[in-house]
Protein backbone atom coordinates (compact mmCIF):
# COMPACT_ATOMS: atom_id res chain seq x y z
CA UNK A 1 0.00 0.00 0.00
CA UNK A 2 1.55 3.77 -0.83
CA UNK A 3 -0.93 4.99 1.75
CA UNK A 4 -1.65 8.40 -0.22
CA UNK A 5 -4.90 10.23 -0.47
CA UNK A 6 -8.30 8.72 -2.02
CA UNK A 7 -11.56 10.43 -2.77
CA UNK A 8 -14.04 10.97 -1.45
CA UNK A 9 -13.32 12.55 1.69
CA UNK A 10 -14.25 10.47 5.01
CA UNK A 11 -15.27 13.85 6.80
CA UNK A 12 -16.38 17.37 5.94
CA UNK A 13 -15.67 19.44 8.85
CA UNK A 14 -18.61 22.34 9.47
CA UNK A 15 -18.10 25.46 11.59
CA UNK A 16 -16.14 27.85 10.78
CA UNK A 17 -17.67 31.06 9.43
CA UNK A 18 -14.63 32.14 6.90
CA UNK A 19 -11.45 30.77 5.08
CA UNK A 20 -10.21 27.82 7.12
CA UNK A 21 -6.24 29.49 6.93
CA UNK A 22 -4.15 26.41 8.39
CA UNK A 23 -4.84 22.66 9.43
CA UNK A 24 -2.65 20.49 11.61
CA UNK A 25 -2.70 17.26 12.88
CA UNK A 26 -1.51 16.39 16.78
CA UNK A 27 1.49 14.01 17.01
CA UNK A 28 0.17 11.79 19.01
CA UNK A 29 -4.22 11.38 19.01
CA UNK A 30 -5.91 11.46 16.70
CA UNK A 31 -6.69 15.21 16.70
CA UNK A 32 -6.58 18.03 14.06
CA UNK A 33 -6.85 21.44 14.59
CA UNK A 34 -8.02 24.02 11.84
CA UNK A 35 -7.01 28.35 12.25
CA UNK A 36 -9.10 30.48 10.33
CA UNK A 37 -9.59 34.07 9.28
CA UNK A 38 -12.64 34.31 11.71
CA UNK A 39 -10.09 34.38 14.58
CA UNK A 40 -11.23 30.62 15.75
CA UNK A 41 -9.13 27.57 16.23
CA UNK A 42 -11.54 23.98 15.97
CA UNK A 43 -10.53 21.20 17.31
CA UNK A 44 -11.67 17.55 15.96
CA UNK A 45 -11.24 14.03 16.30
CA UNK A 46 -10.00 13.32 12.69
CA UNK A 47 -10.41 9.36 13.04
CA UNK A 48 -14.21 9.92 14.16
CA UNK A 49 -15.48 13.01 12.39
CA UNK A 50 -16.21 14.95 15.64
CA UNK A 51 -16.08 18.78 16.66
CA UNK A 52 -14.55 18.95 20.07
CA UNK A 53 -14.41 22.92 21.05
CA UNK A 54 -13.18 25.74 19.87
CA UNK A 55 -10.64 27.97 21.50
CA UNK A 56 -10.76 31.74 21.23
CA UNK A 57 -8.78 34.73 21.97
CA UNK A 58 -7.62 36.32 19.00
CA UNK A 59 -8.73 39.24 17.35
CA UNK A 60 -8.32 39.02 13.97
CA UNK A 61 -7.50 35.86 11.31
CA UNK A 62 -4.92 33.00 12.26
CA UNK A 63 -2.31 31.79 9.76
CA UNK A 64 -0.51 29.65 11.05
CA UNK A 65 -0.77 26.77 13.93
CA UNK A 66 1.91 24.04 15.17
CA UNK A 67 2.24 21.36 17.95
CA UNK A 68 4.96 20.82 20.57
CA UNK A 69 6.83 17.80 19.52
CA UNK A 70 4.96 15.89 22.38
CA UNK A 71 1.73 17.61 21.53
CA UNK A 72 1.26 19.55 24.96
CA UNK A 73 0.58 22.60 23.35
CA UNK A 74 -0.49 24.88 20.36
CA UNK A 75 1.06 27.64 19.03
CA UNK A 76 -1.27 30.06 16.88
CA UNK A 77 0.12 33.05 14.23
CA UNK A 78 -2.36 35.91 13.94
CA UNK A 79 -2.52 39.24 12.05
CA UNK A 80 -3.96 40.53 15.21
CA UNK A 81 0.59 40.43 15.38
CA UNK A 82 0.35 38.11 18.50
CA UNK A 83 1.64 34.25 18.51
CA UNK A 84 -0.47 32.48 21.34
CA UNK A 85 0.18 29.15 23.10
CA UNK A 86 -2.63 26.81 24.02
CA UNK A 87 -2.19 24.43 26.94
CA UNK A 88 -4.02 21.30 25.09
CA UNK A 89 -4.59 19.53 28.37
CA UNK A 90 -7.09 22.28 29.62
CA UNK A 91 -7.46 23.96 26.29
CA UNK A 92 -6.14 27.60 27.63
CA UNK A 93 -4.08 30.31 26.48
CA UNK A 94 -1.33 30.19 28.60
CA UNK A 95 0.97 33.11 26.96
CA UNK A 96 0.59 35.33 24.36
CA UNK A 97 4.16 36.64 22.67
CA UNK A 98 4.55 39.96 20.87
CA UNK A 99 6.90 41.54 19.27
CA UNK A 100 5.84 41.28 15.56
CA UNK A 101 4.94 44.85 13.71
CA UNK A 102 3.26 43.18 11.14
CA UNK A 103 1.16 40.05 10.36
CA UNK A 104 2.50 36.69 11.77
CA UNK A 105 2.04 34.08 8.64
CA UNK A 106 3.37 31.24 9.99
CA UNK A 107 5.00 29.71 13.51
CA UNK A 108 6.79 26.12 14.11
CA UNK A 109 7.99 24.70 17.67
CA UNK A 110 11.75 23.81 17.21
CA UNK A 111 12.19 20.18 18.42
CA UNK A 112 14.48 20.61 21.24
CA UNK A 113 18.22 18.88 21.35
CA UNK A 114 17.86 14.42 21.71
CA UNK A 115 19.44 15.17 25.19
CA UNK A 116 16.08 17.01 26.16
CA UNK A 117 14.47 13.95 25.11
CA UNK A 118 16.81 11.66 26.64
CA UNK A 119 17.60 13.36 30.13
CA UNK A 120 13.67 14.66 30.65
CA UNK A 121 15.07 17.67 32.14
CA UNK A 122 15.98 20.73 30.13
CA UNK A 123 19.35 21.93 31.23
CA UNK A 124 17.44 25.59 30.59
CA UNK A 125 15.22 24.99 32.78
CA UNK A 126 17.52 24.44 35.47
CA UNK A 127 19.30 27.39 34.59
CA UNK A 128 15.89 29.59 34.97
CA UNK A 129 14.90 27.95 38.24
CA UNK A 130 18.47 28.27 39.84
CA UNK A 131 18.54 31.96 38.88
CA UNK A 132 15.05 32.97 39.00
CA UNK A 133 14.88 35.90 41.93
CA UNK A 134 12.90 35.44 45.16
CA UNK A 135 9.36 36.28 44.17
CA UNK A 136 9.33 34.47 41.05
CA UNK A 137 7.58 31.08 40.08
CA UNK A 138 10.03 29.02 39.70
CA UNK A 139 9.20 28.06 36.37
CA UNK A 140 9.92 31.39 35.11
CA UNK A 141 7.83 33.03 32.44
CA UNK A 142 5.14 31.08 31.07
CA UNK A 143 5.14 27.84 33.49
CA UNK A 144 5.70 25.79 30.24
CA UNK A 145 8.56 23.35 30.96
CA UNK A 146 10.96 22.24 27.87
CA UNK A 147 11.15 19.14 28.82
CA UNK A 148 7.59 18.60 29.23
CA UNK A 149 7.35 20.58 25.29
CA UNK A 150 10.10 18.73 24.10
CA UNK A 151 10.81 22.48 22.46
CA UNK A 152 12.69 25.17 23.73
CA UNK A 153 12.07 27.80 21.02
CA UNK A 154 9.29 28.69 19.25
CA UNK A 155 9.93 30.24 15.84
CA UNK A 156 7.32 32.81 13.83
CA UNK A 157 7.72 34.60 10.27
CA UNK A 158 5.74 37.59 9.94
CA UNK A 159 4.92 40.33 6.86
CA UNK A 160 7.36 42.28 9.02
CA UNK A 161 9.71 40.88 7.04
CA UNK A 162 11.84 38.80 9.93
CA UNK A 163 11.53 35.71 11.66
CA UNK A 164 11.85 35.31 15.13
CA UNK A 165 12.94 33.27 18.01
CA UNK A 166 10.69 32.83 20.82
CA UNK A 167 12.19 30.88 24.49
CA UNK A 168 9.08 28.74 25.41
CA UNK A 169 10.00 29.29 28.94
CA UNK A 170 10.14 33.00 29.39
CA UNK A 171 8.38 34.08 26.75
CA UNK A 172 10.75 36.00 25.91
CA UNK A 173 12.47 36.84 21.97
CA UNK A 174 15.61 35.35 22.03
CA UNK A 175 16.80 35.82 18.52
CA UNK A 176 15.29 38.29 15.17
CA UNK A 177 16.50 36.81 11.49
CA UNK A 178 16.40 40.33 8.86
CA UNK A 179 17.93 37.80 6.18
CA UNK A 180 14.45 38.48 3.62
CA UNK A 181 13.37 41.28 2.20
CA UNK A 182 10.23 40.97 2.06
CA UNK A 183 7.29 38.68 3.57
CA UNK A 184 8.47 36.10 5.56
CA UNK A 185 5.09 33.34 4.63
CA UNK A 186 6.25 30.03 5.43
CA UNK A 187 8.67 28.01 7.57
CA UNK A 188 9.53 24.63 7.82
CA UNK A 189 11.93 22.60 10.35
CA UNK A 190 13.54 19.41 10.72
CA UNK A 191 14.56 17.58 13.57
CA UNK A 192 17.56 16.81 14.68
CA UNK A 193 19.04 13.05 13.57
CA UNK A 194 19.88 10.55 16.19
CA UNK A 195 22.52 8.56 13.46
CA UNK A 196 25.67 9.17 11.80
CA UNK A 197 25.50 9.80 8.54
CA UNK A 198 26.64 7.30 5.90
CA UNK A 199 30.49 8.59 5.10
CA UNK A 200 33.46 7.39 3.65
CA UNK A 201 36.49 7.78 6.17
CA UNK A 202 38.34 10.76 4.83
CA UNK A 203 42.07 11.71 5.03
CA UNK A 204 42.44 15.52 3.63
CA UNK A 205 41.55 18.02 5.78
CA UNK A 206 39.23 19.95 2.63
CA UNK A 207 37.25 16.40 2.64
CA UNK A 208 37.07 16.63 6.61
CA UNK A 209 35.88 20.15 6.39
CA UNK A 210 33.18 19.13 3.66
CA UNK A 211 32.17 15.84 5.80
CA UNK A 212 32.01 18.44 8.74
CA UNK A 213 29.54 20.02 6.73
CA UNK A 214 27.60 17.61 5.10
CA UNK A 215 27.50 16.12 8.54
CA UNK A 216 25.29 19.12 10.06
CA UNK A 217 23.39 19.36 6.82
CA UNK A 218 22.69 15.52 7.64
CA UNK A 219 22.13 15.24 11.21
CA UNK A 220 21.96 18.92 12.25
CA UNK A 221 18.02 20.24 13.33
CA UNK A 222 17.38 22.60 10.38
CA UNK A 223 15.16 25.74 10.16
CA UNK A 224 13.66 27.10 6.24
CA UNK A 225 12.28 30.17 5.54
CA UNK A 226 10.38 31.50 2.59
CA UNK A 227 7.94 34.25 1.12
CA UNK A 228 7.32 37.24 -1.43
CA UNK A 229 11.24 37.48 -1.60
CA UNK A 230 11.12 34.19 -3.71
CA UNK A 231 14.37 33.30 -1.25
CA UNK A 232 14.24 30.00 0.17
CA UNK A 233 16.99 30.73 3.29
CA UNK A 234 18.29 27.48 5.28
CA UNK A 235 19.54 27.72 8.67
CA UNK A 236 21.26 25.32 11.63
CA UNK A 237 18.54 25.63 13.56
CA UNK A 238 20.62 25.84 17.15
CA UNK A 239 23.68 27.92 15.99
CA UNK A 240 21.30 30.08 13.24
CA UNK A 241 23.39 30.13 10.78
CA UNK A 242 22.50 30.61 6.97
CA UNK A 243 24.06 27.04 5.63
CA UNK A 244 22.22 27.79 1.77
CA UNK A 245 19.90 30.11 0.08
CA UNK A 246 17.72 28.68 -2.45
CA UNK A 247 16.37 30.08 -5.72
CA UNK A 248 14.31 29.30 -9.24
CA UNK A 249 11.22 30.17 -7.98
CA UNK A 250 9.51 33.13 -9.87
CA UNK A 251 6.64 34.22 -7.69
CA UNK A 252 5.67 34.08 -4.05
CA UNK A 253 6.75 30.72 -2.36
CA UNK A 254 3.74 30.04 -0.16
CA UNK A 255 4.89 26.82 1.38
CA UNK A 256 7.81 24.46 2.41
CA UNK A 257 8.32 21.24 4.00
CA UNK A 258 10.73 18.42 5.19
CA UNK A 259 10.13 15.13 5.66
CA UNK A 260 7.20 14.28 7.35
CA UNK A 261 8.30 12.48 10.54
CA UNK A 262 7.89 11.51 13.48
CA UNK A 263 8.97 13.68 16.64
CA UNK A 264 12.18 13.18 18.27
CA UNK A 265 11.25 11.98 21.60
CA UNK A 266 9.52 8.77 19.53
CA UNK A 267 12.51 8.55 16.93
CA UNK A 268 15.08 8.39 19.42
CA UNK A 269 13.78 4.94 21.24
CA UNK A 270 13.95 3.37 17.66
CA UNK A 271 17.92 4.23 17.50
CA UNK A 272 18.18 0.36 18.24
CA UNK A 273 17.64 -1.14 15.59
CA UNK A 274 20.46 -1.72 13.09
CA UNK A 275 19.94 -1.06 9.71
CA UNK A 276 22.19 -1.31 6.66
CA UNK A 277 24.60 1.21 4.67
CA UNK A 278 21.79 0.78 1.86
CA UNK A 279 19.16 2.28 4.14
CA UNK A 280 21.15 4.35 6.15
CA UNK A 281 21.73 6.08 2.89
CA UNK A 282 18.54 6.27 1.43
CA UNK A 283 17.47 7.44 5.32
CA UNK A 284 20.18 10.39 4.86
CA UNK A 285 18.98 11.27 1.49
CA UNK A 286 15.58 11.75 1.71
CA UNK A 287 16.38 13.41 5.19
CA UNK A 288 17.92 16.12 2.74
CA UNK A 289 14.81 16.74 1.04
CA UNK A 290 13.20 20.25 0.96
CA UNK A 291 9.93 20.92 -0.67
CA UNK A 292 8.13 24.55 -1.84
CA UNK A 293 5.46 25.39 -3.05
CA UNK A 294 4.84 28.88 -5.03
CA UNK A 295 2.60 31.25 -7.09
CA UNK A 296 4.35 30.33 -9.46
CA UNK A 297 2.49 26.92 -9.99
CA UNK A 298 5.85 24.82 -9.12
CA UNK A 299 5.97 22.02 -6.77
CA UNK A 300 9.64 22.05 -6.46
CA UNK A 301 12.08 19.69 -4.68
CA UNK A 302 15.46 20.41 -2.85
CA UNK A 303 18.60 18.89 -1.79
CA UNK A 304 19.89 20.96 1.08
CA UNK A 305 23.15 19.19 1.29
CA UNK A 306 23.36 19.72 -2.43
CA UNK A 307 22.39 23.51 -2.06
CA UNK A 308 20.22 22.95 -5.79
CA UNK A 309 17.12 22.02 -7.12
CA UNK A 310 16.48 18.50 -7.59
CA UNK A 311 12.89 18.57 -9.68
CA UNK A 312 10.22 20.66 -10.35
CA UNK A 313 6.28 19.53 -10.71
CA UNK A 314 4.34 21.62 -13.05
CA UNK A 315 1.14 20.43 -12.87
CA UNK A 316 -1.10 22.41 -10.65
CA UNK A 317 -3.43 25.14 -12.74
CA UNK A 318 -3.50 27.47 -10.07
CA UNK A 319 -0.94 29.08 -6.86
CA UNK A 320 0.20 26.25 -5.26
CA UNK A 321 -0.76 26.55 -0.89
CA UNK A 322 0.15 24.19 0.39
CA UNK A 323 2.96 21.06 0.09
CA UNK A 324 4.37 17.92 2.79
CA UNK A 325 6.55 15.17 1.79
CA UNK A 326 5.24 11.79 2.39
CA UNK A 327 6.88 9.70 5.81
CA UNK A 328 8.09 7.05 3.31
CA UNK A 329 10.09 9.77 1.16
CA UNK A 330 8.59 8.55 -2.14
CA UNK A 331 5.59 11.04 -2.59
CA UNK A 332 4.94 14.68 -2.57
CA UNK A 333 1.80 15.75 -1.58
CA UNK A 334 0.37 19.24 -2.55
CA UNK A 335 -2.56 21.60 -2.73
CA UNK A 336 -4.04 24.61 -4.35
CA UNK A 337 -6.04 27.18 -5.46
CA UNK A 338 -7.28 25.34 -8.76
CA UNK A 339 -8.89 23.04 -5.85
CA UNK A 340 -7.00 19.83 -6.15
CA UNK A 341 -4.71 18.22 -4.42
CA UNK A 342 -2.12 16.59 -6.06
CA UNK A 343 0.70 13.19 -5.01
CA UNK A 344 3.59 13.67 -7.01
CA UNK A 345 6.23 10.67 -7.04
CA UNK A 346 9.28 11.57 -6.14
CA UNK A 347 11.37 8.39 -8.29
CA UNK A 348 9.12 8.58 -11.42
CA UNK A 349 9.19 12.36 -11.53
CA UNK A 350 5.63 12.72 -12.64
CA UNK A 351 1.61 13.64 -11.12
CA UNK A 352 0.58 9.84 -9.91
CA UNK A 353 -2.85 11.29 -8.38
CA UNK A 354 -5.35 14.17 -8.77
CA UNK A 355 -8.02 14.96 -6.59
CA UNK A 356 -9.75 17.26 -8.49
CA UNK A 357 -12.21 19.84 -6.95
CA UNK A 358 -11.00 18.35 -3.27
CA UNK A 359 -12.86 21.16 -1.87
CA UNK A 360 -15.63 23.99 -3.12
CA UNK A 361 -13.00 26.39 -3.52
CA UNK A 362 -9.09 27.02 -3.17
CA UNK A 363 -6.82 24.76 -0.82
CA UNK A 364 -5.32 26.21 1.69
CA UNK A 365 -3.77 23.90 3.67
CA UNK A 366 -3.04 20.10 4.08
CA UNK A 367 -1.56 18.45 7.15
CA UNK A 368 -0.42 14.98 7.35
CA UNK A 369 0.15 12.37 10.67
CA UNK A 370 3.42 11.02 10.62
CA UNK A 371 1.75 7.18 11.26
CA UNK A 372 -2.15 7.27 11.31
CA UNK A 373 -3.06 7.04 7.75
CA UNK A 374 -4.89 10.06 7.10
CA UNK A 375 -4.80 13.53 5.63
CA UNK A 376 -6.79 16.56 6.58
CA UNK A 377 -7.10 19.45 4.53
CA UNK A 378 -8.27 22.97 4.78
CA UNK A 379 -10.16 25.06 2.39
CA UNK A 380 -11.72 28.96 1.27
CA UNK A 381 -14.70 27.23 1.44
CA UNK A 382 -14.71 27.25 5.40
CA UNK A 383 -13.89 23.30 5.24
CA UNK A 384 -11.81 20.74 6.91
CA UNK A 385 -11.94 17.76 5.43
CA UNK A 386 -10.49 14.04 6.26
CA UNK A 387 -8.93 11.88 3.64
CA UNK A 388 -7.88 8.24 4.23
CA UNK A 389 -4.73 6.77 2.85
CA UNK A 390 -4.41 3.87 0.58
Amino acid sequence: RRMIPRPPAVHDLRGHSAVVTSVEVHPLYTIAVSGSEDGTIKVWDHESGEYFRTLKGHTNSIHGLSFTPTGSHLASASSDLSVKIWDFNTYTCVRTLRGHDHTISSVLFLPGPLSLFASGLSSAGNDTSEGSSAGEPTSSGTGIDSSLTGSQFLVSASRDTTVKFWDVETGFCDATISDHTDWVRCLAVRPESNSTPASSTTSSTTAANEEAVATSTTTASLLATAGNDRAIMVYDAESRKKICELRGHDHVVETLAFLTCAPPAKSSKDSGTKITSEERRRKDEIRDYLASGSRDRTVKLWSVKAASCLMSFEAHENWVRGVLIHPNGRFIISCGDDRSIRVFDIKANRCLRTIDAAHAHFVSSIAMHHTLPVLVSGSVDTTVKCWQLD
